[in-house]
């Protein structure tokens, strides 16, 4: 078990205009050759900024619903706690086939929209997503809501609400999640709190995740990022810590993050506990 090294394979293409009426419709269309769909065409999403009524985002593949995008926004210089650990760095997966557990989410699909202003009303952002039955893949269609108040210097409060009824039925779940962040001078601290909710008991999961970044100067700043995943059908929870660093200069930034879990996926096996680091090389042009 250990860290490779590794280069994205995807092209990204993207375009706007400007109409008469001051609204901007850009699009992203992503080629990449390993995506999961099949074909070379990866994520694709059409956006109208409506210029002072909010922004509409039509996502063919890759769009985030409302609650989805504020998951887990504890701070970090480079990464949440869990995503730099992957599944390929486990060595686990392919003797026990146990699976990370990421942020608690909700419903989310190809061919979805999502709203989101910020200008309705002062101090208050909104997000509404709406995932459509397919009668396939989405037995029945599912909606999320956030709303997010940012009015105070320094103060960022969130609450999100969510529903994922993929499965139909039975399997249907609600989410929610909450969140703080306060940010004075050079520090910016954060906490949130999620929960799933199903019909059954041991299907109730928890997540729990807390940062603190330091800008130490313009150019660099500094991080730590815990989390810990409860699922309702394991006896312990999942644990999650990250350090990172992240530094600019130029167009260019390097960004780093070592991170340690524990029982992955709930399981307390050896195997699954996992170290590991990321390096991240970024050039803007």
């Amino acid at each position: 078990m250990g860290n490779g090294w590794s280069m994205t394979d995807g092209v990204t293409f993207t375009g706007s205009g400007e109409m008469d009426n001051g609204m901007t419709v850009s699009v992203t269309y992503e080629l990449d050759d390993a995506n999961t769909n099949g074909g070379a065409m990866d994520d694709r999403l059409l956006k109208i900024d409506t210029n002072g009524m909010g922004t509409i985002t039509f996502g063919g593949h890759g769009a985030s619903n409302a609650m989805g995008a504020v998951d887990d926004v504890t701070p970090t210089a480079y990464g949440e706690s869990f995503d730099i650990l992957g599944t390929a760095n486990a060595g686990t997966s392919a003797t026990t086939g146990t699976s990370i557990f990421n942020a608690i989410g909700s419903a989310s699909s190809d061919n979805m929209f999502h709203y989101t202003s910020g200008d309705l009303v002062d101090g208050f952002k909104i997000s509404a997503s709406y995932v459509p039955a397919d009668g396939t893949t989405e037995v029945e269609s599912s909606t999320d809501f956030a709303v997010e108040y940012t009015g105070m210097e320094g103060l960022t409060v969130g609450y999100a609400v969510g529903e994922n009824n993929a499965e139909g039925g039975t399997n249907n779940t609600d989410s929610t999640t909450m969140y703080i962040k306060y940010a004075y001078g050079p520090v910016t601290v954060g906490y949130q709190e999620s929960e799933l909710d199903a019909n059954a008991a041991t299907n109730d999961d928890d997540f729990e995740a807390m940062g603190i970044t330091y800008q130490v100067t313009d150019d660099l700043t500094i991080g730590y990022n815990e989390s810990s995943y409860n699922d309702g059908n394991k006896a312990v929870d999942q644990e999650n810590s990250n350090i990172s660093a992240a530094y600019t200069m130029g167009s260019m930034t390097l960004s780093v993050a070592i991170a340690e879990e524990k029982n992955r996926g709930g399981s307390t096996q050896i195997a699954d506990d996992v170290k590991g680091y990321a390096i991240d090389l970024g050039f803007a042009f």
